[in-house]
């Protein structure tokens, strides 16, 4: 029994110290905005309950006092007490942001790989191709793949009877299939171009919007190219051109303007499926600020960086590549292996395995200059990486605009290394390699 009334005077004394406080920041914020007679009630209810509580007086005095001064802070209190409930939600989120600023400015940042130059270590945004409607997943399927993979859909059916054509080249493609920019949204909120490609069936177009760095050639490739075969942009350029070269190519309008079209060889009937596909979001990762204030980046590791002061990329955004010279190294690439210092390069899982093309590793290509690579065109061609800078290449090297077209990364704008791939729910889930 002494332990319970010991308890609730303790809660008490506890109450009283807590609403002292608040009297106390009223006070020293408002007592020039209340009338007189306010601020003197103010002064004597709180200056009471604080003698209440220096002279330890029973938990039912306390809680008088504590009623007494409640009254008076109603009265008194402005915007501190009693609060709104939108005051108490603004000052949640405006506490929550200021934290989370931090934390993203000096320790932890969350980063979405958009492209693939780093597949397979990591997924930029991919696709999923079906073959048939068959293969496509139902709606309740489809809506647990958006929530668990970020897998958006697209279907696209056939407006009349003919062959399926792709147009080619463009000064706004990505890579290799036409298209134009479009201004859009993402999220349905936010402005962004996007891409927007058309495909024919025999001349009547068919078009599909996709984000501004997806790779639409990987898609058109699968869908039409590969014959079940895992192919190489370099394999899907061979084909094209292959065709152009055979007669397998005709002219369409696209936007107004004359372009090369290829024949797919596939033929389908209005209303067929044409082309299905789910456009699966990339990888979005934490990355690690602190460690590269304390230790230097190790070739072999995936690493993050700003791109403001690279010139030849011309954008203030943020790649991740993976570390192939420190400076002072000579950098050749013998196709697949690259060579660091006069040695296969070492240090990552990657680099072993795209000089073995191993798997999904397509191994390491010299910079095609056709698509405006600078750096190690030939199997010759050496590099050495200068003071206070690294140079960087995308495990996917065939589909990678990396240090080969714009150069070396300013080690001043180095961010940090990948830490831990929180979506989509996939394989790469966990540790970042």
């Amino acid at each position: 029994m002494f332990g319970l009334f010991e308890s609730q005077e303790t809660k008490a004394r506890e109450a009283a110290a807590n609403w002292l406080e608040l009297a106390d920041k009223i006070w020293c914020f408002r007592r020039d905005l209340l009338p007189a007679e306010e601020a003197e009630d103010l002064r004597r209810n709180t200056d009471g309950l604080r003698l209440q509580l220096k002279t330890k007086v029973g938990a039912a005095e306390l809680k008088q006092g504590i009623e007494s001064l409640e009254d008076v802070l109603r009265r008194t209190g402005g915007a501190f007490y009693p609060k709104t409930a939108l005051v108490e939600n603004v000052e949640f989120f405006l506490v929550a942001a200021i934290v989370i600023i931090g934390l993203k400015s000096y320790f932890v940042q969350p980063f979405k790989i958009p492209t693939n130059s780093m597949w397979p270590t990591y997924n930029g945004m991919t696709p999923e191709i079906f073959a048939k409607p068959s293969d496509e997943p139902g709606a309740l399927k489809e809506a647990v793949r958006i929530v668990s993979r970020g897998a958006w859909p697209h279907r696209l059916d056939a407006p009349a009877d003919g062959e399926v054509l792709v147009p080619v080249g463009g000064s706004e493609s990505r890579w290799l299939v036409h298209c134009r920019i479009v201004p859009g949204h993402t999220w349905l909120i936010f402005p962004a171009q996007l891409r927007e490609y058309t495909l024919f069936v025999d001349d009547r177009p068919v078009t599909v919007t996709v984000p501004f760095d997806y790779d639409f050639d990987w898609v058109v490739s699968d869908a039409f190219f590969s014959n079940g075969r895992v192919r190489s942009p370099r394999d899907f350029l061979a084909t094209v051109q292959a065709k152009i070269s055979a007669g397998e190519a005709v002219t369409r309008l696209v936007n107004g303007l004359p372009t090369t079209c290829v024949r797919t060889g596939r033929f389908v009937k209005a209303g067929d499926r044409l082309l299905s596909f789910d456009e699966i979001t990339g990888d979005m990762l934490f990355v690690d600020r602190v460690s590269y204030n304390f230790v230097r980046p190790q070739v072999g590791q995936g690493f993050v960086f700003a791109t403001r002061n690279i010139p030849g990329i011309g954008l203030d955004q943020y790649y991740i590549k993976r570390l192939v010279g420190t400076p002072g190294d000579t950098i050749q690439i013998h196709e697949p292996v690259i060579y660091r210092n006069g040695q296969p390069i070492s240090g990552a899982q990657a680099f072993e395995m795209n000089a073995r093309r191993e798997g999904q590793y397509r191994g390491y290509f010299n910079g095609p200059a056709s698509s405006g690579a600078r750096l190690l065109l030939t199997d010759d061609e050496t590099l050495t990486v200068p003071a206070n800078s690294y140079f960087a290449m995308g495990d996917n090297s065939g589909s990678s605009a990396d240090g080969r077209y714009w150069g070396f990364v300013p080690a001043k704008d180095v961010v940090g290394r990948p830490l831990f791939i929180y979506f989509p729910f996939s394989s790469h889930w966990g540790p970042a390699r």
